[in-house]
């Protein structure tokens, strides 16, 4: 009788054991099926952003005709119905005020409104604290020569690959803040171009708060926003042009004349180019909100049709949360 129990206890412990593996086992494919959604997720929020981009470019290419939804939603293939959604759920606003945004007149009209007090301390004190938010949050600090000699060698780089609004990314970081942020679709030629940064550094693919948190930033809900560190490569004469970049307020445009004056540099307007176009991190160092005095968007490292997108994006939005 005792054997019998003893027996059955162990058969017990058997099936347990068994039934532990078991679900253990099962674990793995949970993770596989939730990372081949989000995977999912990703591929489509890319897919919108490229009928956004689609249709940006359209409505540019014909402003003269001014096409109306019907005609837009049909050269990206969508019927009128969902094209309104996909724009409206992007963008916050419709796709007839989106393109007022985007509208040379309407940059004219920003540049002369704001341009004689855009630097002012004053100025920036009356802002709200959605408008200021790169000024607020983001915190620059240049790397030392001793950092980034012999093509980083000394520098341990983390990467990853995320989604934003604007298409995918890669953001990269040291241990003291976020040194690289750049729109790309094709990871393998993202990864290329980082390294080709910090040629020597050496590179591992892993998520970390500093990335998390600079990501932060693409959400609607700046709450859990933290202070978003950057950690960057330039001359002082760079540094100082990205700094004052965080001061053009979401919304707001500026030009190379006026960004030249703010730094105390006015003959300079052709070098504070150079270092816009020489900006290491996408959006979060705002070179998108610098165009020509004319009123024309410019050129944009990461292409012009993602420039007017940003800059009308960040419009609807500002916009927005002052109705609210």
């Amino acid at each position: 009788m005792m054997e019998y129990k003893i027996f059955k206890m162990l058969a017990c412990l058997f099936l347990a054991l068994i039934f532990s593996i078991f679900r253990i086992l099962q674990l793995p494919a949970t993770i596989d099926i939730c990372i081949i959604k989000v995977r999912n997720m990703d591929t489509q929020a890319n897919i919108n952003f490229k009928r956004i981009a689609e249709a940006i470019d359209y409505i540019k290419a014909n402003f003269k005709s001014q096409p109306n939804l019907d005609e837009v939603a049909k050269n990206i293939h969508l019927s009128p119905a969902h094209f309104q959604r996909l724009f409206t759920e992007w963008a916050g606003t419709s796709p007839k005020k989106f393109l007022q945004y985007i509208s040379i007149e309407h940059a004219k009209k920003m540049l002369l409104r704001d341009q004689a007090s855009l630097f002012d301390a004053a100025f920036e004190t009356g802002l709200s604290s959605t408008s200021r938010l790169h000024d607020l949050f983001v915190n620059i600090e240049g790397m030392t020569p001793a950092e980034y000699k012999n093509g980083g060698k000394s520098l341990h780089i983390l990467y990853s690959f995320a989604e934003s609004p604007f298409g995918p990314l890669i953001v990269a970081s040291t241990s003291k803040g976020v040194c690289y942020m750049a729109f790309e679709d094709n990871e393998e030629k993202a990864l290329k171009d980082l390294v080709a940064k910090f040629p020597n550094a050496v590179f591992e693919r892993k998520l970390d708060m500093l990335q998390q948190n600079a990501l932060f930033i693409f959400q609607d809900d700046w709450s859990r926003l933290n202070q978003i560190k950057l950690h960057l490569r330039g001359t002082a004469f760079q540094l100082k042009v990205w700094e004052s970049l965080l001061k053009i307020p979401m919304g707001k445009l500026s030009t190379y004349g006026n960004l030249a004056h703010s730094i105390g540099s006015p003959n300079a307007s052709r070098a504070v180019g150079t270092a816009i176009g020489s900006n290491p991190v996408a959006f979060l160092i705002p070179c998108h909100r610098v165009i020509q005095s004319t009123g024309v968007f410019g050129g944009y490292m990461w292409g012009p049709t993602r420039k007017a997108a940003i800059i009308g994006w960040e419009s609807a939005h500002t916009q927005s949360k002052i109705e609210m």
